[in-house]
Formats: C-alpha cells, sequence, structure tokens
C-alpha cells in the first residue's frame, strides 16, 4: 500500500512577542477579600516590580456585599518579562483571589 504524501507545512510566521508597546502604563485588577493589610501587600508588590509606582492612583471598587476589594494598579510596564512575573507573583499571594 502507498501511503499518501504528507502535505507541505505551511510557512512559520514569527511570534509577535507583545501588542504592548513599552515603557507604558499599564492597569492591572486584583481582587481579595476586604481584609486589613490587602491594599498595603498589593502596593507592596506593584513597588517590586515599578519603584516609580504611584499609590495615589490606585483605584478600589467593594463588591456589592461588602466582602471582597477590586483594587486597580496601574504600573509602567517595561517589558513583558516584567508583567508576567508581576502577575505571578500577585497570583501567588495568599491575600489575592484573582489577577486580570
Amino acid at each position: 500500500m502507498n501511503t499518501p504524501p504528507k502535505p507541505p507545512s505551511p510557512p512559520e510566521t514569527p511570534r509577535q512577542e507583545s501588542l504592548i508597546e513599552y515603557p507604558s502604563l499599564f492597569p492591572i485588577k486584583v481582587m481579595g477579600e476586604k481584609v486589613d493589610g490587602l491594599v498595603h501587600a498589593i502596593t507592596m508588590v506593584a513597588h517590586q516590580f515599578d519603584p516609580a509606582f504611584d499609590a495615589t492612583t490606585i483605584e478600589l471598587r467593594e463588591s456589592k456585599g461588602g466582602k471582597y476589594l477590586g483594587v486597580t494598579i496601574t504600573v509602567t510596564a517595561t517589558s513583558r518579562e516584567q508583567l508576567d512575573e508581576l502577575y505571578r507573583t500577585l497570583s501567588t499571594h495568599p491575600m489575592v483571589k484573582v489577577v486580570l
């Protein structure tokens, strides 16, 4: 039996590294239970990755029932690696439930 020849592979297209132009201001939404220290903890992580982070730009939004708090931070993104590591650090923080 003859097997049909394999069709040619499509040409590879180079993967675009990022759609974000660096440096740029980049908002990140972080959610956790509304407990003392949540905003401070998020602020400290933001400062690790953006030493010029301005905590006065933080936006807070409480859940309807008041149990959760949404915290929007805006950092100066300098690279995809920086953002990836920032998301990883926030996502694994014990006070954080969700990072968007």
